[in-house]
Protein backbone atom coordinates (compact mmCIF):
# COMPACT_ATOMS: atom_id res chain seq x y z
CA UNK A 1 0.00 0.00 0.00
CA UNK A 2 1.11 3.51 -0.64
CA UNK A 3 0.46 6.75 1.27
CA UNK A 4 0.80 10.08 1.49
CA UNK A 5 1.30 11.90 4.58
CA UNK A 6 1.07 15.63 5.18
CA UNK A 7 3.78 16.97 8.40
CA UNK A 8 2.77 20.33 8.60
CA UNK A 9 6.42 20.85 10.69
CA UNK A 10 8.59 19.05 8.86
CA UNK A 11 11.07 21.99 7.69
CA UNK A 12 14.91 20.89 8.49
CA UNK A 13 17.00 17.83 7.04
CA UNK A 14 17.23 16.71 10.21
CA UNK A 15 13.47 16.31 10.47
CA UNK A 16 14.11 14.28 7.37
CA UNK A 17 17.07 11.87 9.16
CA UNK A 18 14.48 11.84 12.03
CA UNK A 19 11.29 10.83 10.34
CA UNK A 20 13.31 8.07 7.63
CA UNK A 21 14.85 6.73 10.87
CA UNK A 22 11.54 6.21 12.91
CA UNK A 23 9.19 5.11 9.88
CA UNK A 24 12.12 2.39 8.99
CA UNK A 25 11.78 0.75 12.45
CA UNK A 26 7.96 -0.09 11.23
CA UNK A 27 8.08 -3.88 10.40
CA UNK A 28 6.46 -3.93 6.67
CA UNK A 29 7.94 -0.58 5.87
CA UNK A 30 9.33 -1.11 2.10
CA UNK A 31 10.21 2.83 0.89
CA UNK A 32 10.09 5.75 2.27
CA UNK A 33 10.53 9.31 0.56
CA UNK A 34 10.28 12.90 2.11
CA UNK A 35 9.88 16.10 0.35
CA UNK A 36 10.40 19.47 2.95
CA UNK A 37 9.29 21.88 0.32
CA UNK A 38 6.23 19.83 -0.12
CA UNK A 39 5.94 18.71 3.33
CA UNK A 40 4.89 15.16 2.64
CA UNK A 41 6.07 11.69 3.28
CA UNK A 42 5.39 9.23 0.59
CA UNK A 43 5.30 5.98 2.13
CA UNK A 44 5.22 2.12 0.57
CA UNK A 45 4.11 -0.62 3.36
CA UNK A 46 3.27 -4.02 3.97
CA UNK A 47 -0.29 -3.45 5.40
CA UNK A 48 -0.31 -6.98 6.78
CA UNK A 49 2.34 -6.28 8.53
CA UNK A 50 1.70 -2.89 10.22
CA UNK A 51 -0.73 -0.97 10.37
CA UNK A 52 -0.86 3.00 9.00
CA UNK A 53 -2.05 3.95 12.25
CA UNK A 54 1.41 2.57 13.86
CA UNK A 55 3.37 4.48 11.49
CA UNK A 56 1.42 7.72 12.69
CA UNK A 57 2.03 7.35 16.28
CA UNK A 58 5.46 6.71 15.46
CA UNK A 59 5.72 10.34 13.79
CA UNK A 60 3.46 11.59 16.08
CA UNK A 61 5.84 10.62 19.21
CA UNK A 62 8.72 12.91 17.79
CA UNK A 63 6.58 15.37 18.00
CA UNK A 64 5.78 16.31 14.69
CA UNK A 65 1.90 16.93 13.34
CA UNK A 66 0.58 14.71 11.12
CA UNK A 67 -2.19 15.63 8.93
Amino acid sequence: MKVVLKVSNLNTNDDVISIKDVISHNEGVIACEISIAKKEVNIVYDEKATLLDNIIASIEELGYSVN
